[in-house]
């Protein structure tokens, strides 16, 4: 005879584990977001990383102070600086209003092919030392 479950089965979307209590450390949720912004399981991301799956999900989940050694190596894997991963750079204070001209010129440059760009960075580069 089949038990009858009130509970819904397996499903492949569902998260693992248990559901947790409270949030995850911030240094967790940073990992976790830069694990699924780069299409990563944390079985993947725990290989890339040489280490077991486990303590990939223990770091995202619980872990309040993980070594400087494992930021900087997560940091490194994702291509970000530590401060980034450690800070919320979202949230950085900004000056209200619209961007000053610096910065609109700047975004532009950043739109420039490299070698363009490295052109525009050499006469810069010239005029600063001229004029300092």
């Amino acid at each position: 005879m089949q038990a009858h479950s009130s509970q819904p089965g397996y499903h492949w979307a569902m998260p693992g584990g248990r559901p947790l209590t409270k949030p995850a450390p911030f240094f967790g949720q940073r990992m976790a977001a830069f694990r699924v912004a780069k299409g990563l399981s944390q079985a993947q991301l725990a290989e890339e990383l040489g280490m077991k799956r486990d303590l990939v999900a223990y770091y995202e989940r619980s872990a309040k102070n993980p070594s400087l050694e494992l930021v900087k190596k997560v940091a490194d894997f994702f291509g970000v600086t530590v401060g980034e991963m450690l800070n919320d750079v979202s949230r950085a204070k900004r000056k209200p209003g619209p961007p000053s001209q610096f910065a609109q010129l700047a975004a532009r440059l950043d739109q420039l092919p490299r070698a363009k760009q490295k052109v525009v960075a050499e006469i810069l580069e010239g005029f600063l030392k001229q004029a300092g």
